[in-house]
C-alpha cells in the first residue's frame, strides 16, 4: 500500500465530507495552515459520521455506534488500516496529540441521542452539550495550539454554544425526530407545552422562552472570547473568531426572524459570511 497516496485520499475523502455538511466551517477553515486544515476536516469527517448515523435512522439499535467506536479504536491502536480516511484520521491524532478519550466521550453524548428524548433540565442539556460539542472544541484547540490550560475552559464554552445555538435553530427538524432538547423545566417555566412546540404557535410565551435561551447561548460565547487570545496560531484565532461571529449571526437571524424558527430556518448567508471577514481583521484579539 502506498502510504502517502492512501493519506491523501483520505484527507481528500475528509475535505468532501466538510465541504457538504460543514459549510460554516469549511469556509472559515480556508484561512488555516494546510496542516491544520486537513487535520480539521478528518476530525470533522469522523464526528459526522457519528452524528450521522444516530440522525439518518431513529430505530438505530447501538451497533453502528458500537462499529464507529471500534473503527476509532482501530485508529489508535497499531493495527494495520484499509480505511484511507481512518488513516487520515491517525494521523491527526498522532500528530497533535489528540487524546482518545475526546472521542470517547463524543460517541457517549451519541448515545445519549439514542436513549433519550427530553432533558428535564438545563444540567442534564449541559452534560450533552459537553459530550458532542464542547470536546469538539478541545479536540481543536489541540489542532489550533494554546500557551495556556485555562484555554481549554474557554474551548468548552464556544463548543457549548454553538451547540446551543444548533439546538434553537433545529428545534422543528428535532421534533420530527421525537427529539426535544429544550429543558423540561424552562418549558413549562415559560407555559410551553409539547402541543404549542407541534402546532409551531408564536407567542408571547415562546418568544420569552426563545429570548432566554438566546441570552444563555450568548453568555457562553462571551466566556469563549477569553480563549481565543490563548490560541498560539495567528490563523486559528482568526478562523475560532470568524466561527464564533458566524453563529452569533443565527441567533441574530433568529430574532430578525421575530424567533419563528418553524417557518424560516435561520442562517448566515455567504455575503454577510464575507463582510464579517474584514471586520474581525480590524479587531486586534484575532
Amino acid at each position: 500500500m502506498d502510504r502517502q497516496k492512501t493519506l491523501r485520499e483520505g484527507f481528500a475523502q475528509a475535505r468532501k465530507i466538510t465541504a457538504k455538511y460543514a459549510k460554516t466551517f469549511y469556509f472559515a477553515s480556508h484561512f488555516l495552515p494546510q496542516s491544520k486544515k486537513l487535520a480539521a476536516y478528518s476530525i470533522y469527517a469522523v464526528c459526522r459520521a457519528s452524528d450521522e448515523s444516530v440522525d439518518a435512522i431513529p430505530d438505530i439499535s447501538g451497533n453502528q455506534l458500537l462499529d464507529i467506536r471500534r473503527r476509532i479504536q482501530s485508529a489508535y491502536s497499531e493495527a494495520q488500516l484499509e480505511d484511507s480516511l481512518l488513516l487520515a484520521f491517525r494521523q491527526t491524532v498522532r500528530d497533535y496529540d489528540i487524546p482518545r478519550i475526546y472521542f470517547d466521550e463524543l460517541l457517549s453524548g451519541m448515545q445519549m441521542d439514542l436513549d433519550k428524548k427530553t432533558y428535564d433540565s438545563f444540567s442534564e442539556l449541559y452534560s450533552y452539550c459537553y459530550r458532542v460539542a464542547g470536546v469538539v472544541g478541545l479536540i481543536m484547540l489541540q489542532v489550533f495550539g494554546f500557551r495556556d490550560s485555562r484555554a481549554r475552559e474557554f474551548a468548552i464554552d464556544l463548543g457549548i454554544a454553538m451547540q446551543l445555538t444548533n439546538i434553537l435553530r433545529d428545534i422543528k427538524e428535532d421534533l420530527a425526530r421525537n427529539r426535544i432538547y429544550l429543558p423540561q423545566e424552562e418549558l413549562r417555566s415559560f407555559n410551553v407545552s409539547l402541543e404549542q412546540l407541534q402546532s409551531e404557535k408564536i407567542d408571547a410565551n415562546f418568544i420569552g422562552l426563545m429570548k432566554y435561551q438566546i441570552s444563555r447561548a450568548r453568555q457562553y460565547y462571551t466566556n469563549s472570547e477569553k480563549g481565543i487570545a490563548l490560541i498560539t496560531c495567528p490563523y486559528c484565532r482568526f478562523v475560532a473568531k470568524a466561527m464564533k461571529e458566524m453563529y452569533c449571526g443565527i441567533l441574530d437571524n433568529i430574532e430578525q426572524n421575530n424567533y419563528d424558527v418553524f417557518r424560516r430556518r435561520a442562517c448566515v448567508s455567504l455575503p454577510k459570511k464575507i463582510i464579517l471577514l474584514p471586520k474581525i481583521l480590524l479587531k486586534k484579539n484575532y
